[in-house]
């Protein structure tokens, strides 16, 4: 029996994958804490886009690509994003709670990725408060972190 074994092919393709993924020589990686402090200005973005009655503002966040967890599973582009809060959040043309943020956690899985995990809380307009916690994949755009999925 021969000793020496070839690697299997998936073992390979999972090397090259990672190889790929590496940050290109002499390409700054981002500080976790600017990147963590830079992800939740864009939250916070949102939640006063939102709190305003600006849907525009509150779906600045998503890049155009972004993916969004529906009822029958993912749907695509910011489109889709806007319905959803249309048919929930917004059926009067704006929210009828003001939205915060809290337990923020971002984990950077790379120089321009990270997984941001937390919870959103809509509270007042003489309703009762309703929380959710949240996963969202971001990347770093020429614009800034963007949102690329979202699973709230």
């Amino acid at each position: 029996m021969n000793a020496m074994r070839r690697a299997p092919t998936w073992t390979v393709a999972a090397v090259a994958a990672l190889g790929a993924c590496a940050r290109p020589a002499g390409a700054p990686a981002p500080a976790p804490a600017a990147a963590a402090a830079e992800i939740a200005a864009v939250l916070d973005t949102t939640a006063a886009g939102w709190n305003r009655g600006d849907l525009s503002a509150y779906l600045w966040a998503y890049a155009d690509s972004t993916t969004v967890m529906g009822r029958a599973g993912p749907e695509h582009g910011v489109d889709a994003v806007r319905r959803q809060m249309t048919a929930g959040f917004w059926k009067t043309g704006r929210p009828e709670q003001v939205l915060r943020y809290d337990h923020l956690d971002v984990r950077l899985l790379g120089p321009a990725s990270a997984l941001v995990t937390g919870r959103y809380i809509l509270s007042g307009g003489g309703l009762p408060d309703r929380t959710g916690w949240f996963t969202t994949v971001w990347a770093r755009t020429a614009a800034g972190w963007r949102m690329i999925h979202d699973h709230s």
